[in-house]
């Protein structure tokens, strides 16, 4: 059987110094769940994927916990808590 986890990313850009803090954060979070958090960064991803950046880009850093949008501008520390301790 195997064991169900979630994915975290932050959604960035080189230079953004809320995303920088936002990724310390997301760090600390995940490591009490065993989890490392990915990044995209969105101009780099605008080659293959445009729409992100359109999605995304002018309210930077985002974080998507499976794949769906969480928060963006700040990480919401309660509520990624408690949707990590429930299963995927």
């Amino acid at each position: 059987m195997t064991n169900p986890t979630h994915t975290v990313t932050l959604l960035t850009r080189a230079g953004c110094g809320l995303c920088t803090t936002a990724l310390a954060h997301l760090r600390e979070i995940c490591r009490d769940f065993g989890l490392e958090p990915g990044t995209v960064d969105v101009d780099e991803a605008a080659a293959t994927d445009p729409g992100l950046r359109a999605e995304y880009g002018d309210r930077l850093p985002v974080v998507l916990l499976d794949g769906r949008e969480h928060s963006y501008f700040d990480v919401d520390e309660p509520r990624l808590r408690a949707d990590l301790s429930r299963r995927p």
